[in-house]
């Protein structure tokens, strides 16, 4: 994937598109009203009966298709054929893009070591529902708890840094933690990573603004900068457009 202004959706960030590609191989009402962020319809495209998500992982307006697996070539020739600059990308591709975005993985981010809270993921626990849920008992004594640790993202500029996961986290020269994920995030212009900060006496808001941080790097400790934001979109509004 070639680099490209940060100030252009790009190629490979075509803002709309997906709303004008599907809408043309199929009759189904692809509007906000009708299908807004988070829903999903069973529909047709190209004749065939397809369960369409209006979620992402890279970060842009789009949708999930899940087809059943004797219709793909039909589905996926009628999309290309509706528009040919269309084209498919890798999952090195897939990875810049959600880690630009913040998007967790599963098996790298999130594992069964780690609670959605930590993952800063709370804002899909219901505690104050009341309903009973496995791990609800465990979860609730751990938010009357300071956290020992914190999903957080980390950003470097240097111009031959890369990251691909494991690093060490440095906070004011001390191991605190290490990377669970990382990359290169071509539309932010920086090498960007996922990883968990861990502190005894609680990882706050506060306690992670007063470090100073770096990662060490291929054995080189080199400075970075944290962040509780993703780098791209950070309020969700091209998703939700």
């Amino acid at each position: 994937m070639a680099r490209h202004d940060p100030s252009s959706p790009g190629p490979d960030r075509r803002h709309r598109g997906w709303h004008h590609r599907l809408a043309s191989v199929t009759e189904a009402d692809l509007s906000n009203a009708a299908m807004p962020f988070g829903s999903a319809r069973v529909i047709a495209v190209a004749g065939v009966r397809v369960r369409a998500l209006r979620v992402t992982y890279v970060g842009e307006l789009g949708w999930e298709l899940h087809i059943p697996t004797g219709d793909l070539g039909t589905v996926y020739d009628w999309l290309i054929a509706a528009d040919p600059a269309l084209r498919p990308v890798g999952y090195r591709a897939l990875e810049s893009l959600r880690l630009e975005k913040g998007y967790r993985a599963w098996s790298a981010d999130i594992t069964p070591n780690d609670t959605p809270f930590e993952a800063g993921l709370g804002w899909a626990v219901k505690l104050k529902s009341g309903l009973p849920f496995l791990g609800r008992a465990a979860l609730e004594a751990q938010v009357a708890q300071p956290m020992g640790k914190r999903l957080v993202g980390f950003s470097v500029t240097a111009p031959d840094a890369v990251l691909v996961g494991r690093e060490t986290i440095l906070r004011d020269g001390k191991p605190v933690g290490y990377l669970t994920s990382g990359g290169y995030g071509y539309t932010v212009g920086a090498s960007i990573g996922l990883g968990y900060v861990r502190n005894p006496a609680g990882v706050t808001d506060i306690w992670l603004g007063a470090g100073r941080y770096a990662l060490v790097i291929a054995g080189e400790e080199t400075p970075a900068d944290l962040s509780l934001a993703p780098p791209y979109d950070p309020d969700g509004a091209r998703i939700r457009a």
